[in-house]
């Protein structure tokens, strides 16, 4: 009989595409002890759920979901970004922000929420949206593709929007979308557009361009992470900073 353990450890299998045999090997452990794990016949160590989390690539807030299934206490923290811990990540990202200006950078937490701008990014949203500069705040999938929003004014909208859609799989904490991000393509996406195309040319980037009020600029972008999180909030965070695509807006200034 399965038991909720087993269901997650095939489910990473699955998503991974690796046989039991292929796992064990890989996580050096016995196949037919990972064999009677996920058939329930067998407890493991909270030492040997870990070892096959690592083996797996599970993401920490689902390697907190593997522990719980087995009967043991999360073993990572969600800490909030204002809490005293988080206080050497927050002032790393402020400095990242600062010394990106003149050009726009954003923190995003694994939902594609801004959690934190810099100046110029907060100007340049503003301006494409009609509205005064503020604090970070939104959804970027929302506003690339809510037609209110930023839609109308990204002049290359047929090269950028099947990109997006492939960053928002790839770029997935742990390589797949979670729940929340499901629901959040069936929200804003058509039913043909929901799907990672695989058979896609990737190409080296796609430059998003901005075009408003006379005003055309084109930024393609780098993101960063938390090397060697141990917290699952780090782990989820990354900034994307934006860089000039062409000299006009290798001049321009949000300002």
């Amino acid at each position: 009989m399965s038991t909720p353990l087993g269901e997650l450890l095939r489910h990473w299998r699955r998503v991974r595409r690796m046989s039991q045999l292929a796992l064990a090997h890989h996580a050096q452990v016995s196949p037919r002890h990972l064999s009677f794990v996920e058939s329930g016949r067998s407890t493991p160590s909270r030492e040997w759920i870990m070892t096959l989390a690592g083996a797996l690539q599970v993401p920490l807030r689902e390697r907190n979901d593997l522990l719980l299934a087995a009967g043991y206490a999360p073993l990572y923290r969600e800490s909030a970004i204002a809490e005293p811990a988080m206080a050497t990540i927050r002032a790393a990202l402020d400095r990242v922000l600062a010394h990106h200006e003149p050009y726009p950078a954003v923190v995003m937490d694994r939902h594609w929420n801004l959690t934190q701008a810099n100046r110029s990014a907060e100007v340049m949203f503003a301006r494409l949206r009609g509205t005064p500069p503020a604090t970070a705040s939104a959804n970027v999938i929302r506003l690339m593709f809510d037609p209110r929003e930023l839609r109308p004014h990204v002049a290359n909208w047929d090269e950028v929007a099947p990109a997006l859609i492939q960053r928002v799989h790839r770029e997935a904490v742990g390589g797949i979308p979670d729940a929340t991000t499901r629901a959040l393509l069936e929200e804003v996406l058509p039913p043909g557009w929901r799907e990672l195309d695989r058979t896609a040319p990737l190409v080296p980037v796609i430059p998003v361009t901005f075009a408003k009020d006379g005003l055309t600029v084109s930024y393609f972008s780098m993101i960063t992470t938390v090397g060697t999180p141990q917290d699952i909030t780090a782990q989820e965070l990354r900034v994307e900073s934006f860089y000039p695509a062409d000299r006009e807006t290798e001049r321009h200034r949000w300002t």
